[in-house]
């Protein structure tokens, strides 16, 4: 089935496109599609593909989210703050959080970069080096364990057949400096990729600079056919990233460019240090077995100095991580009951978390203080410790998933086991203002999934799926309690797990010369939502909401207007709310949630497009271009949302609309291979919140996104 390029349906359709141009062509890329690989265009799940032509094209590639906007269903915001990393939600899941992600399940080069309990940071992914990523939603992610409201999969790129250097460096507005230099090379069986980049930059609000280092080697070996061994390395060093904190309506519409209360005079900032090693199996057996593994540990030391409330004092957190983990997984072949292919795999994965978190007051004075113990942070400074205590989060899964497909219909069916704990052990004396924080939760769901498609042509799939979910609380979230009064650190051992049903229907189609679309059609109903209910100087208590809905429309795909020109297209339509009513007393005043508002940090529609100009036509067999001048002008338009869940009129965040231009030009001379990079983003200068802190306690909810802005980059490789 294929419509005609110039008939009305045809436009109507293709306008409505969202996805990218790929070096490889689309009916080859295969993908993960829940814990089997399948073709891109066959997975019956809502799933997406970024390339690294994409990813280089995007900029200095600092932040995932220049590059996730472009998948429907996904909403990620750059909150200029780098002390907090980005915000990322998925239909939904992962927006309450203040920083780094939750909800979400981020892998990288096939090692969890999500703890047992759901947390992650995107800015530990080396975008200099990825050679894709992919992006699922919907139930099939829910085969990746606990708080799988999707799944993020970097990958680095493979090493050439022959030594390659790639030098970049990026200047841009707001003292932005960027620089990477990466080594490639295959030599025989041993193969390797090493990147190091740099990052500075001094900031567009008040107390905002941030610098940044970060390593990421990978060390691949090809014992044989069909045996590969990976040794994956990375590194980040974040010294000192300000942070410049949220802004209420007023503060906002007055200065965007201030920094929030305290921030400048208790210089609130954080640092952060992680090493992570990991080693890889991928093996082929006998009888087309194939067994995957995978080990891998590491450490992450994160001070935050946070601001002053109703003391003269500021205050600090530390955490001071060990992590650790390994998997494995065992694929087959077999056949169904026709006589017809049937795919399997089994696995069984472990990680553990321990963490020693420290915190108090910022002050020299506080060490006369007898209530709290003395003791020097690494910045040197006296502080009084009023919080030393032992976390630890532990996860084991087993999982099974079995696929078949035959000529008109295929279909999928998935299974996981998920056990998970969370400790605390409170190690300050107890005294009547210093209750003890020790407790101790666990949480074990058995979560199901199937799938149907019915491949009606060709170029035509048609796909449903249910599954069930569950997202655990985080030791972030079980960290605190409101007690009605205030925040206290008290292990919030009342703190439930949330149980997710989902209901998915899409369809796809994918032309012989690369043209697709994707539509997608989701509800989830999901009970004990983790919601927060306060949040006051860097501490945050959360309760679980008796039941929220999401229902929405995802529509992605890409038009080829002329062998030069190309529409993108990726747009999100999507109603998060209670479904109950809820009350609770925060801060001593009761406070009470409304059936039918609106889930905060999530808005009801999104859209993205980019209309683009390639000097050379893309060759159909290859699906390549030849060096020359590519012109991309993007737009990405949010509607309003809202920052509390009573949805307050001094909680919403106005929509807006922002165009974005990229101009890029390369040349290839001999070995050599030069490329320039142009970027000017929010073009007409638009005043925008770029993303919210929920539920704030002084209803500072607002940080801005940036004004016009431009990037000038030169990347230098060559082929040795």
């Amino acid at each position: 089935m294929r419509l005609p390029p110039h008939s009305p349906l045809a436009m109507v359709v293709y306008m409505a496109l969202g996805a990218h141009a790929q070096e490889v062509p689309l009916a080859n890329i295969e993908v993960q599609s829940g814990r089997l690989q399948q073709k891109l265009q066959d997975a019956p799940a809502s799933l997406h593909w970024i390339d690294a032509r994409e990813i280089q094209s995007s900029g200095p590639q600092v932040n995932l989210s220049d590059v996730l906007t472009q998948v429907p269903g996904v909403v990620a915001m750059n909150r200029n703050n780098y002390a907090q990393d980005i915000q990322i939600s998925m239909r939904g899941f992962g927006a309450r959080t203040a920083f780094g992600l939750r909800g979400l399940r981020l892998m990288v080069d096939g090692i969890p970069a999500t703890t047992p309990d759901g947390q992650g940071q995107a800015s530990t992914v080396s975008m200099t080096s990825l050679g894709r990523l992919e992006v699922l939603t919907g139930p099939l992610a829910q085969l990746y364990g606990n708080a799988s409201g999707g799944v993020i999969q970097a990958f680095t790129r493979e090493a050439g057949e022959r030594p390659e250097w790639d030098v970049r460096t990026y200047s841009g507005a707001f003292g932005l400096q960027r620089q990477d230099a990466q080594f490639s090379q295959r030599s025989g069986a041993v193969g390797l990729v090493a990147d190091w980049s740099t990052f500075r930059w001094s900031g567009w609000r008040e107390q905002s600079a941030a610098e940044r280092q970060q390593f990421n080697g990978v060390l691949t070996y090809d014992a044989r056919p069909g045996t590969r061994y990976q040794l994956v390395f990375n590194q980040f060093d974040m010294p000192e990233a300000q942070d410049p904190l949220g802004l209420t309506a007023a503060q906002f519409a007055q200065n965007p460019r201030a920094a929030g209360d305290n921030a400048v005079l208790d210089r609130s900032r954080k640092s952060t240090q992680q090493q992570q090693v990991g080693v890889t199996l991928n093996h082929r057996l006998e009888g087309g077995l194939h067994l995957l593994g995978r080990l891998y540990g590491g450490q992450r030391d994160n001070l935050q100095h946070q601001v002053r409330t109703t003391s003269s004092n500021g205050a600090f957190a530390q955490i001071e991580r060990q992590f650790s983990g390994m998997g494995l997984q065992l694929q087959g072949l077999a056949r169904d009951g026709r006589g017809g292919p049937l795919r399997w795999t089994v696995g069984w994965d472990m990680a553990q978390v321990r963490d020693l978190r420290q915190g108090g007051l910022t002050n020299p004075l506080a060490a006369a203080n007898s209530t709290c113990a003395a003791a020097t942070v690494p910045n040197g400074e006296i502080s009084c410790v009023n919080r030393r205590e032992r976390n630890a989060s532990d996860g084991q899964g087993v999982y099974a998933q079995v696929e078949s497909r035959g000529e008109h219909w295929s279909w999928v069916a998935g299974l996981r086991l998920s056990h998970i704990l969370l400790r605390n052990v409170d190690g300050m004396p107890v005294t009547p203002t210093d209750p003890d924080g020790s407790g101790e939760s666990r949480f074990s769901r058995t979560t199901p999934v199937v799938g149907l498609t019915w491949h009606a042509s060709p170029v035509w799939n048609l796909y449903t799926q249910w599954g069930q979910g569950f997202e655990s609380p985080t030791l972030t979230e079980t960290a605190y309690v409101d007690t009605g009064a205030g925040v206290s650190g008290r292990f919030n051992a009342s703190l439930k797990a949330a149980r997710s049903q989902q209901w998915e229907w899409g369809a796809k189609s994918l032309q012989e010369d690369g043209q697709r679309l994707q539509l997608a059609l989701f509800r989830i109903r999901t009970a004990d939502e983790i919601v927060v209910a306060r949040s006051a100087g860097g501490q945050t208590a959360f309760l679980n909401a008796p039941a929220t809905q999401r229902e929405g429309l995802e529509i992605s795909g890409l038009q080829r207007l002329t062998p030069q020109w190309e529409a993108l297209y990726a747009g999100t339509w999507m109603r998060a709310y209670f479904d109950q009513d809820y009350r609770y007393t925060s801060a001593g005043s009761p406070v009470t949630v409304n059936a039918g508002n609106a889930l905060p940090g999530v808005p009801q529609r999104q859209w993205w497009s980019s209309l683009r100009w390639h000097s050379h036509p893309m060759d159909p067999r290859s699906g390549r271009r030849a060096p020359g001048t590519s012109v991309m002008l993007d737009v990405l338009a949010r509607s309003g949302l809202w920052a509390a869940d009573t949805n307050a009129s001094n909680s919403q965040a106005p929509g807006y609309a922002l165009v974005n231009l990229r101009v890029r030009h390369q040349v290839a001379v001999n070995q050599w291979q030069f490329t320039g990079h142009l970027g000017v983003d929010n073009v007409a200068d638009r005043q925008a919140v770029g993303s919210v802190i929920v539920n704030q306690a002084c209803a500072r909810y607002f940080e801005p996104a940036l004004p016009r802005n431009w990037v000038l980059g030169v990347q230098l490789r060559r082929a040795l």
